[in-house]
């Protein structure tokens, strides 16, 4: 219950504020908007106001705006509903409707991490030298390391911060070297020999080899004091940060650096949104973050159905001053739905595998 109740929270929040990017511009530009729905499908329930539909739908993987004019049948329309026509307005205000949308899910990833930073205050990791995890078969495991030891000393050098540490280790050329930890109310000293091994990143590719003896810093998360600037500041830091991530993500599959068995779907995100609602709303929110950024830029992918879709071709008809054949763009929705549901059926297959095991 716990699972699907965030996930319907985490998916229906983000669909609702990229489908309001669109709604917002179409009415901003005199665009009739005929239908706002949540979700495909049959309709659940829903309300007509003034000249729009708002509907909630069966199948909330998705969501659209309907507006007047942008189907084909509706682009032959008297003079008098051209001025309410999506196909009658100009290539420059068509392209900032369809654009919002995902627009909108990277600035509700800023204002979500605004009002974290702003009201808990700017997070930040300590400079501690507390061990958080101990690898079985490692150095430091053979040497009676622990969890929770607190790194006084390495050699003859004092460890104020985790960076001393890390230095201490890199530097000893793979000879022994004594470690000194706090362990409870008592100091003890071990003897450990660092060994070569591999440093990998967040795809896990091989960035460097050096000493390393088999621990990782304990999480001691810190937060400091905030002011609205230095929210809004770190809240874009922040954003960007998953902007990039999410990039180079999509770069390492077409790589393939990430195996495609790693891609999930509405599975996945329903168990990682319901392990981050119990783990607390500040996990949730930052895993809201990360979802509203990889929407939008997913959205922004030049592929026939998708916001990047219509931008491409909106692009080709600002650069030819005219629009793109109708059959040339029927053709490539065509091929752009064949895509979209073969890898609709590919991440529910990862999902379901990724179930079984």
């Amino acid at each position: 219950m716990n699972t699907l109740l965030s996930f319907i929270v985490v998916l229906g929040l983000l669909i609702f504020v990229h489908e309001l990017g669109h709604f917002i511009f179409a009415k901003l530009f005199g665009v009739r908007v005929l239908k706002f729905s949540l979700g495909f499908g049959p309709k659940v329930f829903g309300r007509t106001i003034g000249e729009t539909e708002y509907v909630v739908s069966a199948f909330p993987l998705g969501g659209f705006v309907k507006m007047f004019g942008e189907n084909p049948d509706e682009q032959d329309v008297s003079a008098e509903d051209r001025r309410v026509s999506f196909a009658h307005k100009a290539t420059w205000q068509r392209f900032l409707i369809v654009l919002a949308g995902p627009v909108f899910n990277l600035l509700f990833a800023v204002v979500l991490f605004f009002l974290v930073f702003f009201f808990l205050g700017i997070p930040s990791a300590g400079e501690g030298t507390r061990i958080g995890t101990v690898s079985p078969g490692s150095p430091a495991a053979e040497a009676g390391m622990s969890p929770g030891d607190l790194i006084l000393r390495i050699g003859d050098r004092e460890t104020m911060v985790w960076q001393d540490v890390l230095d201490g280790v890199k530097n000893s050329g793979g000879q022994p070297i004594t470690v000194v930890v706090q362990r409870g109310e008592e100091k003890v000293s071990l003897t450990v020999r660092p060994a070569m091994d591999v440093v990998k990143n967040v795809f896990g590719e091989e960035v460097e080899q050096r000493y390393m003896i088999g621990i990782k810093k304990a999480d001691e998360m810190i937060w400091e004091e905030s002011t609205l600037l230095s929210s809004i500041d770190s809240a874009l830091q922040q954003t960007w940060m998953y902007i990039s991530l999410t990039a180079i993500g999509f770069v390492k599959i077409v790589q393939q650096v990430v195996p495609a068995s790693e891609i999930g779907g509405p599975i996945l995100i329903a168990q990682i949104a319901g392990e981050q609602m119990k783990a607390g709303w500040v996990n949730l929110i930052y895993f809201m973050g990360l979802l509203s950024v990889n929407l939008g830029l997913l959205n922004l992918l030049p592929i026939p159905v998708l916001d990047g879709g219509h931008l491409a071709f909106l692009s080709l008809e600002a650069v030819r001053r005219k629009p793109i054949g109708l059959r040339a763009q029927i053709v490539a929705q065509q091929i752009g739905i064949g895509l979209l549901g073969t890898l609709m059926v590919f991440v529910f297959y990862n999902d379901i595998v990724r179930l079984f095991k």
